[in-house]
């Protein structure tokens, strides 16, 4: 099966490419510039694993996102909270509908490029905050594009049951250099290491045993996780 990728230059998109690429064969990889305070320090990331795998790499700009939405994730936005990426604040960082507006452009670029899957690598850890995220959602995107399109494009999930630590094991098996992914929502210089996607990242390699590459801000102590919201 040929298909295309979401890769935002995350650590969980990236694994997400290099599987597809084992996997599948691939006929591009596809970013979105939504306004994040984080995309230039993403998106690099993720036409750097495209240009190492020899796969087309295409950015789509969403401008309306950060002109129209309101989300602190947003360069007009409020501060990124810190703490635990499961704490209530972390929806302050929710774009709303995010998912289904980039699955619903990726859709059609896929049938229009001859593919018949689309991958993205939403997880298990992101089920709490994200309702864009979660298995019913994904699910029912899923029979939207298989039955919107001629192609019957489908929605590939390969890390929807998997923890972010799992995604670092499968990352590292398959040889992702994650020194070279962003996760900060912040978009400093460095990862700062206490926002919520840091601190979800820094937990991922602690929990996988493996050696966490990134340079952060801070390495103060882990917050714990919160109760079920």
């Amino acid at each position: 099966m040929q298909v295309v990728v979401l890769c935002s230059g995350g650590m969980d998109s990236v694994t997400a490419l290099h599987w597809a690429r084992a996997e599948y064969g691939i006929v591009a990889a596809v970013s979105f510039h939504y306004g994040a305070k984080h995309n230039p320090r993403e998106l690099p990331f993720a036409a750097e694993h495209a240009a190492r795998l020899g796969v087309r790499h295409e950015t789509v700009r969403l401008d309306f996102v950060e002109r129209l939405f309101a989300s602190d994730l947003l360069s007009n936005g409020g501060a990124v909270p810190d703490g635990h990426y499961e704490d209530e604040t972390m929806r302050r960082t929710v774009v709303p509908f995010r998912n289904a507006i980039m699955l619903s452009v990726a859709c059609g670029f896929a049938e229009s490029a001859g593919a018949a899957g689309l991958v993205i690598a939403a997880h298990g850890g992101d089920h709490a905050i994200y309702p864009d995220c979660r298995e019913d959602f994904m699910r029912a995107m899923g029979d939207a594009m298989r039955l919107g399109t001629y192609a019957g494009v489908a929605l590939l999930r390969p890390f929807i049951a998997l923890s972010k630590a799992q995604i670092a094991a499968e990352g590292a098996r398959l040889g992702v250099d994650f020194a070279r992914t962003w996760s900060c929502y912040k978009g400093g210089v460095l990862h700062c290491g206490t926002c919520g996607t840091c601190v979800e990242r820094r937990e991922a390699f602690l929990v996988a045993g493996l050696r966490d590459p990134t340079a952060y801000a801070s390495i103060a102590p882990l917050p714990p996780k919160p109760g079920k919201l």
